[in-house]
């Protein structure tokens, strides 16, 4: 049969198939998505607004989506939910999207949203030190490097913020907070692993998202009382923004694409989230792009990239 002139085959060597490139799309934007959120935060904390009433208008504005995507994996999967799931789904709850939320939003009241992006993106190398110390994982030369790349990178770019803003107080106040949300992430990811391959993906990203968004908003109304929620209306925007784009609509596009082309290459595309955030900072909130900070993207991008070959 002849090929159709101008359109490549899709079984030649080499031509991704088309649910491939689509998947691709995906994952590269539900990294852009995820990238955005702290550029999002940013711009809401202009307007006074606090981390505990943006996150519980964030969590507030994603949780008819997550329960609707909770309701439609249950339908589709045919194990049964029980008293130890449930238990592992709220610990996940816990760690991996209140926790690290709330960290992360406090510590961007102290540090610039590029710094942020890169202290989050090391997240994997926690994964595998913690993957060592609790489960015996080998930890090879090859991995070593890669965490002196990765930790070097952050140094760097410690250095330029302290550089630019001078306040190293605050510095190192918002960077232990945005590595405790790394950390709280890790943890996540390592017990994640414990209930996924029986319940499904989606079904424990949906049922972990419900119980952080209860507990952000649990959070607010313990915290703060109601009359704070009156904000003027850019915050609620921003809020809205924030839970659809770099939140909801990333979620579901991970999953879809590690539907579509596996972990492993969707882990590649997230090497994609610091140059993003840095590029949008430097456009959208005037941080300054210099080159130690570049240079500390690169070591960080290239340790985290060598071990998500591995």
């Amino acid at each position: 049969m002849r090929k159709a002139k101008g359109f490549p085959h899709l079984d030649e060597p080499g031509i991704l198939r088309v649910p491939d490139r689509i998947g691709l799309l995906f994952a590269v934007l539900a990294a852009a998505g995820f990238s955005f959120k702290a550029i999002l935060v940013k711009l809401t904390y202009q307007y006074g607004v606090d981390a505990e009433t943006l996150l519980a208008l964030r969590m507030t504005f994603s949780l008819p989506f997550f329960m609707v995507m909770g309701w439609m994996s249950a339908r589709r999967e045919s194990t049964v939910l029980t008293l130890y799931d449930g238990a592992w789904l709220c610990g996940l709850g816990l760690f991996g999207y209140y926790l690290a939320s709330y960290l992360d939003f406090l510590g961007l009241h102290y540090i610039s949203a590029a710094l942020e992006r890169l202290i989050l993106f090391v997240y994997p190398t926690l994964v595998v030190i913690l993957s060592a110390l609790f489960f015996g994982q080998p930890v090879t030369r090859r991995v070593l490097g890669a965490l002196a790349l990765c930790y070097a990178g952050i140094a760097l770019a410690v250095a330029h913020d302290l550089r630019i803003a001078g306040l190293a107080q605050d510095i190192f106040i918002g960077s232990a907070l945005v590595f405790g949300s790394a950390l709280s992430y890790a943890l996540y990811l390592l017990g994640n692993g414990v209930v996924v391959g029986r319940l499904g993906a989606v079904r424990v990203t949906a049922f972990a998202s419900i119980v952080a968004c209860l507990l952000a908003i649990g959070q607010f109304l313990l915290m703060r009382p109601i009359s704070v929620l009156v904000q003027p209306w850019p915050v609620y925007t921003l809020a809205l923004v924030m839970a659809l784009f770099s939140t909801v609509l990333p979620v579901w596009l991970v999953s879809e694409a590690i539907r579509r082309l596996g972990a492993g290459p969707v882990a590649m595309t997230g090497s994609l989230g610091p140059v993003v955030t840095l590029l949008l900072a430097w456009f959208l909130l005037d941080e300054e792009l210099g080159m130690t900070q570049l240079a500390g993207a690169a070591l960080v991008i290239t340790g985290v990239t060598v071990m998500a070959r591995r």
